[in-house]
């Protein structure tokens, strides 16, 4: 699988397929709290298994804004 990580710079890793994302983000030390896990625009959970030709990106969760009202 080719996993592109843009944190906030992009990186691109191959690597071996048949992992669910809770496992691939725990094998690359990321909090996945943090993070989202995109698969051809979709969202996924930690359960669903990446595949060897697939192609997913993890991206950093931000929030932000003001307290004013």
């Amino acid at each position: 699988m080719k996993v592109i990580i843009r944190n906030p710079d992009r990186k691109t890793l191959e690597m071996s397929g048949g992992l669910n994302v809770e496992t691939l983000l725990k094998n690359l030390d990321f909090n996945p709290e943090q993070v989202l896990v995109i698969r051809d625009n979709n969202l996924l959970t930690r359960d669903i298994v990446i595949g060897d030709g697939d192609t997913v990106e993890i991206l950093r969760a931000i929030s932000g804004g003001t307290n004013e009202m």
